[in-house]
């Protein structure tokens, strides 16, 4: 029995492996591209297994307001800097979400640095799809598990961006050598993911999730070509809660 296609919206680099990996577990793919009509497509297609949402993170709100109503309960969200609140602003109650913890550039294959959690209606066949790529995944059980796996990613990029912006390197480096700014804009990164989650937050936990991570791939880069861009976010939530962040500022203040 043939599978209901799935929906790619986004074919980039990383959603051409979520693409390859569904493609090999049998599913049908039917890319979405930034031009097409979403509209349409859900108009032909109102039934697909699912619908996987890889877009930049710029991308991604603007897009949620467009979902067709037949595709609002199937979907499968990527990105990074991703939370609870960007999903649950624009009605949505359960999609299913990876937090990707493999890495994707143009003219290389995929790096694994750990295990991607991942929970949601969808999970295990992302699992398993990611797995016939023998790209390793973790499904999570409950929300709270997830919420943390999320942060633990938000932690790793911004801290990682934002120091590579004053220091560079690779993150073996940057623990190595520079450990007391990893740790201070660590902290300010979880100042601002707290006030983000209204939740209170494990910061040991996180930051030994951290290290985990960068033992994964030590000469992962710190800085990517967004570091610009997350820090001035970071520094505009900052000051809709009112949050004093004197590292980030300082590094603002150098470039």
């Amino acid at each position: 029995m043939s599978k209901r296609p799935v929906i790619l919206i986004g074919a980039g680099e990383m959603g051409g492996v979520f693409a390859r990996g569904l493609l090999r577990a049998g599913y049908p793919i039917h890319p979405v591209n930034r031009n097409d009509s979403i509209e349409a497509c859900a108009n032909a297609i109102p039934d697909p297994a699912f619908v996987v949402v890889g877009v930049a993170e710029g991308d991604l709100h603007p897009l949620l307001k467009e979902i067709p109503t037949a595709w609002r309960d199937r979907l499968v969200l990527l990105q990074n800097e991703l939370l609870p609140r960007d999903w649950q602003q624009h009605g949505l109650e359960n999609p299913t979400v990876i937090s990707v913890w493999f890495e994707k550039k143009k003219g290389m294959d995929f790096k694994v640095i750990i295990p991607s959690p991942v929970l949601g209606p969808h999970a295990q066949t992302i699992a398993d799809s990611l797995g016939k790529l023998e790209i390793s995944t973790e499904v999570l059980s409950t929300p709270v598990e997830l919420l943390q796996e999320l942060v633990l990613k938000n932690l790793y990029i911004l801290t990682t961006n934002i120091a590579g912006l004053r220091v560079g390197g690779n993150v073996g480096e940057l623990w190595e050598k520079h450990q007391p700014l990893a740790r201070n804009i660590a902290n300010e990164v979880i100042d601002l993911q707290e006030w983000l989650t209204k939740e209170k937050l494990d910061r040991e936990a996180l930051i030994d999730g951290m290290v985990e991570a960068f033992n994964g791939d030590l000469n992962h880069n710190c800085m990517g070509r967004s570091a610009p861009a997350r820090l001035q976010r970071a520094l505009q939530q900052a000051t809709e809660a009112a949050i004093n962040l004197p590292e980030m500022e300082q590094i603002q203040r150098d470039q």
